[in-house]
């Protein structure tokens, strides 16, 4: 099963979010319907980028990375 690590991007709190999902679209909905605790005040989350991993652990371990160095840092550099 392919797993995406995905960045989104609050304009309103002006700051990213990193996860991961086996199903993006639904994943979305989710942050904009409020339904994620953490995500429920940036409502609208707009995607800023997608990356594509062949397992969940290694979904997980780009996750980790990313949110290690900072969010807009790796952006920054990527």
């Amino acid at each position: 099963m392919e797993f995406k690590v995905y960045i989104i991007f609050s304009k309103k709190l002006n700051r990213y979010y990193a996860g991961h999902t086996n199903n993006l679209e639904k994943r979305l909905n989710t942050h904009n319907s409020g339904g994620k605790k953490y995500t429920s005040k940036g409502v609208p989350w707009f995607l800023v980028k997608t990356y594509n991993c062949s397992s969940r652990s290694e979904a997980m371990q780009m996750e980790r990375k990313i949110k290690k160095r900072g969010i807009k840092r790796y952006l920054d550099e990527n």
